[in-house]
């Protein structure tokens, strides 16, 4: 990694444009549409979300599962993980217009006030704690507000200050995993629910990594202290990225141990930590925004399919 030393994050305020800003407020009088306000909630996030609470469910009921219990999980854990991206939209907003990425995103573009953004964040992730709470378990819902607190309030701070943002990301990121295990069980101690955890993890890191890289200039224009951003030749950006993509592998095909796991998990494990690998080996080799766009479709792709693979070796 060769660091650039007379690069420094550029300022949210010298990176705005005051056309921009005064449109935004001017713009800021509408109240957005519906759609507007599905983007807040970082849709493409919860879906994962709740995916991974899904796997932490079901490993956690080896004979069957209530499927009440499930339901409500799903449905809390769904409403803490919107109303965590809508907080997160509401935190970043000045840094949002200054990037080209996120500049039509509802509250940079002045779709919808912010304060509309804040208090939706604030009534999701309440309803989404007061459905786990009672109708789950008091365990599943401290994990869930554990998750949202290390997302908005130590996260996010620090995707301005180090690059080490996304590893202490990755944490919030891989709990509904356990959240879901809980779920089912109301304990900790099950070696599936950390293997979950550990796949999760893992898999957030090429997956930010990727996308960093491909936007790392627009990244530097919002003052994000993202990796691609001081590694100007990307040597530790694909390296990085290789390890983690081999260690979510590796976690996978560990799970196939669970005694939950039958042989059709460990087929689709397989296959997917190929398919999974392959471009993250061509990103480490070239280092390019193509492979770098291989390796983030492969790591979106990735997910669902190991859910689902852990799902339909439960039902036969």
């Amino acid at each position: 990694m060769r660091p650039d030393a007379n690069r420094r994050p550029i300022a949210v305020a010298e990176a705005i444009p005051e056309s921009r800003k005064t449109a935004r407020v001017s713009r800021s009088l509408a109240g957005g549409t519906l759609g507007d306000y599905v983007v807040l909630t970082k849709p493409e996030i919860t879906f994962l979300v709740v995916l991974s609470a899904l796997a932490g469910f079901v490993i956690g009921s080896p004979v069957g599962f209530d499927g009440l219990a499930l339901g409500f999980t799903l449905i809390g854990v769904a409403l803490s993980s919107a109303g965590a991206g809508a907080l997160n939209h509401y935190l970043e907003r000045d840094r949002d217009l200054a990037m080209k990425r996120t500049l039509n995103r509802p509250l940079p573009a002045g779709r919808i006030p912010a304060t509309h953004a804040r208090n939706v964040g604030l009534l999701l992730s309440a309803a989404g704690l007061g459905v786990l709470c009672p109708l789950v378990n008091p365990l599943t819902a401290i994990l869930a507000a554990l998750s949202m607190a290390l997302y908005l309030f130590v996260y996010t701070p620090m995707k301005s200050k180090t690059w080490l943002n996304t590893l202490v990301g990755t944490i919030p990121g891989a709990l509904p995993a356990i959240g879901g295990y809980t779920a089912a069980t109301n304990s900790l101690s099950g070696w599936g629910a950390w293997l979950i955890f550990g796949i999760l993890l893992c898999w957030q890191m090429p997956h930010f990594l990727a996308l960093a890289w491909m936007y790392r200039k627009d990244y530097g224009r919002g003052g994000f202290a993202m990796l691609p951003v001081i590694d100007s030749d990307g040597l530790a950006t694909a390296a990085l990225a290789l390890a983690f993509t081999a260690a979510t592998v590796a976690f996978s095909l560990a799970l196939a141990s669970d005694p939950s796991m039958g042989t059709t998990y460990l087929v689709i494990a397989v296959l997917s930590g190929a398919f999974f690998l392959h471009p993250a080996v061509r990103f480490w080799r070239t280092r390019t925004n193509l492979d770098a766009r291989r390796l983030l479709k492969s790591s979106v792709m990735y997910i669902p399919v190991l859910v689902f693979s852990i799902v339909l070796d439960r039902m036969i």
